[in-house]
């Protein structure tokens, strides 16, 4: 029925209630029975007004006014290179993993090279050599995964930082099963060789090995470091928390390091293995050097970054308008996020990832906090002048990672912000779905509106809880059909909570939407 606003589209029972407004309209869909009044409709855009906005916002060219919030004015947005879908990044990926296999096996491998024929026979060698070769599996893994998250340019761009975060995560649980094993199976092993039990063979080699403390340490650390990442411990502490004990890895590889080298059957002499995996160490910690130490540190002597302004967006939400010098030699993609340190009291030491709500320009860059906590609710009340460090850019939720020309746009919560920086770097004719849970939620509105028109683009608001006929609806192969009837050839960006995320991903897998299409950034760190 062409009458209710969705081409193809089958009326939805009353639960939803849609006007076609056009390319550059909005559609209000909520949860409201057949029984309750549809929502009104508005125009999109201030079509009699010139304001576009809640904070004197002008598309590419930085705040119109650094003056209170008293209005809007339109200002003729600067041409935007769009240029070609980015090839496939998969075959980068697959590279990667095979390198990773192949370092991996080269570096078990010295252990095969280093046994004699026939040496592995009894009880207490096979558990021995077991325990050697679990050792080596977790320093390696531990050494790719301290590689994964060092941050470098470089890595980001062949895999995505998602991808990252997801091996990261996956290596960990291997890493922490893989240092436990190795600890079992040598105390074992080394028992059965001297007849002693595993209680005597544990004392024992902590007082006759060398940096065998400095190992007890290190595995006391990698536990607790795994057990904090699994996903309800980490939900039970603070943020500031496990972000102090994930800082104590950098501990464990310098111990690892001292006690593989110490005590390595393999690594112990000078020979291929130990100048093998020395190279090995020297990689890995000069990439984390450069990504974590040496590129933050370059950046924010170039830029020097100080808050201009803080602007209320929402009664928990507002906008940190941050300024600085050289802005346009800032190597930041709209989409993408920095970790953001205000030097204030109580959040100096603190660096939180927060996405930009704005492509960035040459004269500020934005954030969008929500306040879920005591830091972003301090946050909601810096003054302007405080001084502000970054880290590098991270991520790859930007529009150079699509493969085709349009773009579908799903966002929920405070995901809205790199959507709506997104929205400035995609070409014309976007469709935005934007979930909230009422229309006083929504962020944004006039500036999403205002850049409607200027690209062709329509906006779907999608309100209600998440078990109210609209929003179930819309997350479904037909709802999702009807509402965007050419998303078979449209990249999906999805970034909000995990429930979205994943209510959005099974819907365009059961659409059988190439993987390669889909780009995630959801609240994960």
């Amino acid at each position: 029925m062409e009458s209710n606003g969705w081409r193809g589209g089958v009326p939805w029972s009353g639960a939803v209630t849609a006007e076609r407004l056009g390319a550059a309209g909005e559609r209000w869909a909520d949860g409201r029975g057949p029984s309750q009044p549809a929502p009104k409709l508005r125009r999109a855009g201030p079509a009699n007004s010139e304001r576009v906005g809640p904070a004197q916002w002008d598309p590419r060219g930085g705040p119109v006014q650094r003056g209170p919030r008293d209005g809007w004015r339109d200002a003729e947005p600067e041409p935007v290179d769009f240029g070609e879908p980015q090839v496939d990044p998969r075959g980068r990926r697959l590279l990667f993993l095979l390198l990773f296999w192949f370092a991996m096996a080269a570096s078990v491998e010295l252990w095969y090279l280093d046994t004699p024929p026939g040496s592995v026979s009894g009880v207490g060698a096979i558990l021995t050599a077991a325990g050697r070769i679990t050792g080596m599996i977790a320093g390696f893994v531990l050494l790719a995964q301290m590689l994964l998250m060092s941050r470098v340019g470089w890595l980001e761009r062949w895999i995505g930082a998602h991808e990252l975060l997801i091996w990261h995560r996956t290596m960990g649980g291997y890493v922490v099963v893989a240092v436990l094993a190795h600890v079992v199976l040598i105390i074992m092993g080394y028992a059965v060789y001297e007849q002693v039990s595993v209680v005597q063979e544990s004392w024992s080699m902590l007082g006759a090995y060398e940096d065998m403390i400095s190992a007890l340490v290190s595995t006391v650390l990698l536990v607790l470091i795994g057990v904090m990442s699994i996903r309800f411990a980490r939900k039970l502490v603070p943020y500031e928390v496990w972000y102090a004990l994930h800082l104590t890895a950098y501990l464990v590889l310098l111990l690892t390091y001292g006690h593989q080298f110490a005590d390595g059957a393999q690594l112990m002499h000078q020979g291929f293995g130990r100048r093998y995996w020395a190279v090995l160490y020297f990689f890995v910690i000069a990439c984390l050097v450069w990504g974590r130490v040496l590129r933050p540190l370059r950046i924010n002597a170039r830029h020097r970054l100080r808050v201009v302004k803080v602007v209320e967006e929402a009664p928990d939400t507002v906008s940190i308008y941050v300024g600085g010098r050289r802005l346009d030699r800032l190597q930041v993609r709209a989409g993408q996020y920095l970790r953001w340190r205000f030097l204030v009291r109580g959040s100096w030491y603190q660096a939180h990832p927060f996405s930009l709500s704005a492509a960035p320009n040459d004269e500020w860059l934005r954030l969008t906090v929500k306040a879920v906590g005591k830091h972003t609710e301090d946050l909601q009340y810096l003054a302007p002048g405080v001084r502000v460090m970054i880290g590098a850019p991270s991520g790859v939720f930007t529009a150079e990672r699509r493969v085709g020309h349009r773009a579908l746009l799903i966002a929920g919560g405070s995901g809205i912000g790199p959507i709506r920086a997104l929205l400035e770097d995609l070409p014309p004719g976007a469709v935005i779905i934007y979930r909230a849970g009422s229309r006083e939620e929504i962020v944004f509105q006039d500036e999403l509106e205002y850049l409607a028109r200027e690209r062709g683009a329509r906006i779907c608001y999608v309100l209600g809880s998440r078990e109210d006929p609209g929003p179930k609806r819309v997350f479904t192969p037909r709802g999702m059909r009807e509402l965007v009837p050419d998303v078979y050839r449209r990249d999906v960006y999805l970034c909000g909570p995990a429930g979205l995320i994943a209510a959005a991903t099974k819907t365009l897998k059961r659409l059988h939407l190439p993987s390669r299409q889909i780009h995630l950034d959801p609240f994960e760190f």
